[in-house]
């Protein structure tokens, strides 16, 4: 089994943006929503970031 860090990153980001969209239209629903949204892909953001940085 290959152990690609950044294909499972990838996936976690399209996990966490499902769940932000299925969160209640509630004031807390829509906070919560808001901020695992922003959060939940920044790690394969990085990541990628990170691997394709110049000097180590």
């Amino acid at each position: 089994m290959k152990f690609d860090l950044e294909e499972r990153l990838v996936h976690y980001a399209v996990a966490i943006l499902e769940l932000s969209e299925v969160l209640p239209a509630t004031k807390g629903g829509i906070h919560l929503s808001g901020q695992i949204a922003s959060s939940g892909p920044a790690p394969a953001l990085l990541y990628g970031e990170a691997r394709s940085a110049e000097s180590r």
